[in-house]
């Protein structure tokens, strides 16, 4: 069948990593080994190209900041691989975590030298938390680092995750001689000096052959067969099923810059990485192959064009296919829309399409109808699960700086949160609008679009909380939960879905209500139930 066919091609995975990992490189040596373009740094170029269009801000342009997910796809051996290359600034790790809920797979990149780092944690916990299959990618093997058996050891212990080997590095920095390929099992052999081209990709099952040692030399030969030895004792066989359910991840070591394990990498990857997947609703589980068009939208980014102020919806299909032109239902709207030019993103260029597939990215052009969370469908009521919004680490009470703006500065705010900006917080007490956001460089973000897109003016004021906390109570009616929100009442608020939230003050004070009432959980997601 043609629809089950197109979907089995698809491959939609998210690129992530802490900042400075070798995030963008890879991409761009992905998209290099796929054909999709033809010189290294096209990425780069195009990103530079673009920034004068969405780093709309004097601030970006400056730290060379990139804000928002790129959406690349290219066709490799018969597959069709939609890339999500994240941003790594932990300021706008919002995005990433969005952007985590539209893809099948995950490629996690690490530093050789630096190992698990921050933002790599936090990442690795929403994927583990959401069971998504996971390769790990250890990169800059061409620089001193750690040592191969210490950084599985600390992805283990740091991120929790069961690794497993797939290739292993002969050498490492000066002395790094090339890559065996357990998965594949053949060696690659850096070439001489300059060490930027793979000299040869050789066949190599038997590693106690002694042509090891005239490849590799003695020494090299005999630490690569303890090692491997070692790896098949301690690490598990490769297994498909547990590495799809989340429960085994892959390991690769490479160069990304010298595209080295790239290739292995990215063969391995269209090899065992699953299609698209079968995405939970509310209603029910809807599974990619249904004949009737399902998808939700995980990221809107408004101003790609400030000059005719465009705001993009971005929509992971879920099931069946998207068609240029046919009405389909928005499910919080009730309404039904058409879509005359949906865009596809391939490599550096958006282009119009006709019919896209379960698995695709596309983007469409909003007016102002979508935020982020929003179904779209043939006609059934269908609410994919909520994307959840993690605790911000800033909170400011906003304030208004020009008063014959009020009605501006209200319809900038909801529609900044709306994108997922940040988070918005009313409190209970006294109806004070506070900003959470996990970044303080999002603050000046949001004042500067406020400004120069709805010509509202706002100032802010610290507020101290240490955490906001999502409360549930086991009984909404029960004089537990009444008094809490007597005693708490000072720190209480909505967020913007209507969900009580506890802005708690201090690690001590949420320790100190989870001992007195019992009863009333309380989470640091908002997707709890």
């Amino acid at each position: 069948m043609q629809l089950e066919k197109e979907i089995n091609k698809r491959r939609t995975f998210g690129i992530i990593s802490h900042p400075d990992a070798g995030k963008t490189t890879l991409t761009e040596k992905l998209l290099l080994f796929g054909g999709a373009i033809q010189e290294a740094g096209a990425v780069k170029s195009n990103k530079i190209k673009k920034g004068a269009t969405s780093d709309f801000m004097e601030i970006e342009r400056q730290r060379g900041i990139s804000v928002a997910t790129s959406v690349l796809a290219f066709n490799y051996r018969d597959k069709k691989i939609n890339i999500l290359d994240t941003p790594g600034h932990k300021d706008f790790a919002e995005d990433t975590f969005r952007t985590l809920t539209a893809v099948d797979s995950v490629i996690v990149v690490i530093d050789v030298a630096k190992g698990v780092e921050e933002q790599t944690q936090k990442l690795v916990e929403v994927c583990r938390m959401r069971k998504i299959p996971m390769i790990v990618f250890i990169n800059k093997l061409d620089r001193e680092g750690k040592d191969a058996f210490d950084l599985l050891d600390e992805v283990e212990q740091k991120l929790e995750l069961k690794v497993c080997p797939l290739s292993y590095p002969i050498g490492m920095g000066y002395d790094f001689k090339g890559i065996y390929n357990i998965w594949e099992k053949n060696i690659n052999l850096f070439s001489g000096d300059n060490k930027k081209n793979i000299k040869d990709t050789i066949a190599f099952d038997d590693i106690e052959s002694p042509e090891l040692e005239k490849l590799i030399g003695s020494d090299e030969a005999e630490e690569l067969r303890t090692d491997l030895e070692l790896i098949s004792e301690v690490y598990p066989d490769f297994d498909r099923e547990a590495y799809i359910k989340g429960e085994l991840q892959p390991v690769f070591f490479g160069s990304a810059l010298n595209n080295f394990g790239v290739r292995e990498l990215l063969d391995c990857f269209i090899t065992i990485a699953p299609p698209p997947l079968p995405k939970k609703a509310e209603e029910r589980a809807v599974t990619p192959t249904e004949n009737t068009f399902s998808g939700f939208v995980f990221k809107i980014h408004a101003n790609m064009d400030p000059k005719h102020r465009d705001r993009l919806a971005f929509i992971k299909i879920v099931s069946g296919t998207f068609e240029r032109n046919k009405p389909y239902l928005h499910v919080r709207h009730q309404k039904n829309l058409k879509f005359s030019s949906p865009n596809a993103f391939f490599a550096e260029k958006k282009e119009i399409v006709d019919v896209s597939y379960a698995g695709d990215i596309v983007g469409l052009h909003d007016t102002g109808n979508f935020k982020i969370g929003d179904t779209l469908t043939e006609g059934e009521q269908l609410n994919f699960k909520g994307i959840p919004s993690f605790s911000p680490e800033h909170f400011r009470y906003i304030n208004n700086a020009d008063p014959m703006k009020s009605k501006q500065l209200e319809k900038g705010i909801t529609q900044l949160m709306d994108e997922g900006v940040a988070q918005l917080f009313t409190l209970q007490l006294n109806n004070r609008k506070i900003i959470g956001t996990v970044g303080a460089l999002q603050y000046e973000v949001i004042q500067y679009r406020l400004e120069h897109e709805y010509g509202a003016k706002c100032s802010y004021e610290n507020f101290p909380v240490h955490k906001a906390c999502w409360v549930e109570a086991e009984d909404p009616n029960n004089e537990e939960f009444a008094e809490f929100k007597r005693v708490k009442q000072k720190f209480l608020a909505h967020d913007k879905q209507g969900q009580l939230v506890f802005l708690a003050d201090s690690a001590f004070s949420i320790q100190m209500a989870q001992q007195k009432y019992p009863t009333v959980k309380l989470h640091f997601v908002s997707e709890y139930k």
